[in-house]
């Protein structure tokens, strides 16, 4: 038996950084969000050993623990042993984790990671989780158990999927489902290009010099948050109505409001790569997470898209095929048990063949 879980990476369209405490405790934050067609993924192979093993497969790295020690938070796979800990597992088992996008990407990799994880853990245990629960275990794992610096909406998006408008008011969520006709959803997915700068960023430096900045009440800081929270209500309503290109000048507007929240929030190369997007025709833009590196998106009309990503291109951006996935976290079983890997049976209408590694024998 193998038991696999699935969740979708996100992009956030604006309000990013007014879910993160102490502002969403003081103010109450918003955040407009989607989610997309990349996805972590956790698979977990129960065993009859005394021991867990844990494969990350996009950083070659396996950490293998005894199921009764006292996991120590070390800065190896300790995201894995928080919810281990978290889901109280104390059965043997091997557990492979990958991921469509690099950690630092701005996509929501890691709090993504830890979902897939929590419902792959959820599902073998037979826990019934609902999406909040789900997503507040996650939460708390990260913010809470490891002390990670950053917000809410991540780990919810990954839980929830879709299109959500999300309001953060202290420790109590709300996620709206937004339901938009087909057609805006497609012509906005055409209208927009996702390009890897080519750098990763660690999120939680940044948010914490975001936090120091507002909890020492640095003017600028403070009203770049309100104008943060104002424009993702802003941006619902254009979304809502339709009017796409008023919604692709609101992203620019935030991600001017944004760099005003920390100075490592963007850098020379970022800005170049931006600034020759809007010269080619872009409407607006922005960096995904918390900023620093990772996936660029940017809002171009139909008949500049193309002008626009030939630029980013020949200045070393890579562009990204993509999609919107309104799907949340799944998980599934999977028996194995029917599938002998080293000898396949196959019939034909010339007989019957059976495939092993090296051979294909007639067997009538």
């Amino acid at each position: 038996m193998i038991i696999r879980a699935k969740a979708p990476l996100r992009i956030s369209f604006g309000g990013g950084g007014t879910d993160v405490e102490p502002y969403c405790n003081e103010y109450g934050g918003v955040v407009l969000n989607t989610t997309i067609d990349k996805y972590a993924y956790c698979s977990i192979v129960p065993n009859n050993t005394d021991s867990i093993v844990v494969n990350s497969l996009d950083f070659d790295m396996t950490v293998k623990y005894n199921c009764n020690e006292n996991l120590v938070y070390d800065g190896k796979l300790d995201l894995v042993k928080a919810a281990l800990k978290r889901m109280n597992i104390n059965k043997g088992c091997e557990v492979y984790l990958q991921c469509d996008a690099p950690a630092g990407s701005g996509l929501g990799t890691s709090s993504t990671v830890v979902v897939a994880l929590l419902g792959a853990m959820a599902k073998w245990k037979g826990v019934v989780l609902d999406q909040y629960a789900l997503a507040s275990i996650a939460y708390e794992v990260e913010r809470k158990d490891l002390k990670i610096d950053g917000g809410y909406q991540d780990q919810y998006a990954a839980a929830f999927g879709g299109f959500n408008f999300m309001e953060v008011d202290g420790s109590d969520v709300v996620v709206n489902p937004l339901k938009i006709n087909k057609g805006i959803t497609n012509e906005l997915q055409y209208n927009l290009l996702l390009c890897y700068t080519g750098n990763v960023h660690v999120s939680a430096n940044i948010i914490k010099d975001q936090v120091n900045n507002y909890v020492e009440k640095k003017e600028e800081v403070v009203n770049a948050m309100h104008e943060i929270k104002a424009l993702a209500y802003a941006m619902k309503k254009e979304l809502l109505r339709n009017n796409l290109n008023n919604f692709g000048s609101l992203l620019h507007y935030g991600w001017e409001m944004k760099k005003k929240m920390s100075s490592r929030i963007s850098n020379p190369q970022i800005d170049e790569l931006y600034e020759a997007a809007l010269k080619k025709g872009a409407l607006g833009g922005k960096l995904l997470g918390a900023g620093g590196g990772g996936y660029l998106l940017v809002y171009c009309p139909y008949n500049k898209k193309h002008v626009v990503a030939e630029s980013l291109e020949k200045m070393g951006g890579q562009l990204t095929d993509w999609n919107f996935d309104l799907g949340g976290m799944q998980s599934w079983v999977v028996d194995d048990s029917r599938w002998n890997y080293n000898e396949i049976a196959v019939a034909t209408t010339e007989g019957k063949y059976k495939f092993g590694i090296n051979t294909m024998e007639d067997i009538g």
